[in-house]
């Protein structure tokens, strides 16, 4: 267990040990006494998240629209920057699932989930009780860790893989920092643009020039995280300019590139995932 500090926040963030037996999946626990309104900034993969013990976490995805405890969403949560978690004696397994392996693990494809966050009692039922009283009754971080990840690898033996071509065009995505083209991984795989954009839209849940837009932010926005200017950001992670730098992350988070550089939601990465990347299967 460590302590993550940035600005006001106070954060308890543990990790694994060990990675886990399923790829493309990465996992951190967390324990925030008081969560004040924390912006939700997007990912790639997609989001599965455990409560557990006398807190909830709050999500206030619009006005008038709140998700409490456990729940799934999609890629790209959050954009716009409207999504906002809060709570008190919060306590959770945040889980990444690569999209790749997202449909086996929940029984859904992502695209069934339509950009909503979506509790995880209406996709696993009675499970996901069980599953929040065995983590609160758990003793350490380990066990917790280990009682996901066995059910994890569980769910994902018993559910459909996607099509080879769709995991392979996802990987290409991740693998060159969202700057792959659509055109080019069509042909690589035998497709045409159509029957590509079609798939992977149905079996990930997002479009290939959407997964490919989500990657290179991811990319760009740690960057500025870490200090470097905007303008090299920019330059290295194939944006036009920096105004193009500058739209996206309006688009996404609804803030500019000095406020996308200190947002905890991202700051915490580098403990909470260590060998941080956007989770993906060869």
């Amino acid at each position: 267990m460590q302590t993550f500090a940035h600005g006001a926040a106070r954060w308890e963030v543990a990790c694994p040990r060990q990675p886990s037996r399923v790829a493309g999946v990465s996992m951190a626990g967390f324990r925030i006494h008081d969560l004040d309104a924390l912006r939700v900034v997007p990912h790639p993969a997609v989001t599965l998240l455990l409560d557990f013990g006398d807190g909830s976490p709050v999500l206030d995805c619009a006005p008038g629209r709140q998700q409490r405890g456990s729940l799934v969403a999609g890629p790209g949560l959050g954009s716009g920057g409207a999504v906002r978690a809060r709570g008190e004696n919060v306590a959770c397994v945040q889980v990444r699932l690569s999209p790749v392996i997202a449909r086996a693990v929940l029984g859904v494809s992502p695209a069934d989930l339509d950009g909503a966050v979506v509790p995880l009692d209406d996709l696993w039922g009675r499970e996901a009780s069980r599953i929040r009283e065995r983590l609160t009754g758990l003793p350490s971080w380990r066990d917790r860790f280990a009682l996901t990840d066995a059910l994890l690898a569980r769910r994902h033996a018993a559910g459909p893989p996607v099509d080879p071509e769709v995991a392979w065009a996802w990987h290409r995505i991740v693998a060159g920092h969202g700057l792959a083209r659509v055109d080019a991984l069509a042909a690589e795989v035998g497709w045409s643009r159509k029957r590509l954009w079609s798939r992977f839209r149905a079996q990930l849940g997002v479009p290939p020039k959407r997964a490919g837009k989500l990657v290179r932010f991811d990319h760009a926005a740690h960057r500025l995280v870490a200090g470097e200017a905007a303008a090299r950001v920019a330059a290295d992670t194939g944006y036009a300019d920096q105004s193009h730098l500058h739209r996206d992350l309006m688009e996404l988070t609804g803030s500019t590139p000095t406020t996308v550089a200190a947002e905890p939601f991202l700051a915490v990465d580098d403990l909470a995932w260590p060998g941080r990347g956007t989770p993906a299967v060869l």
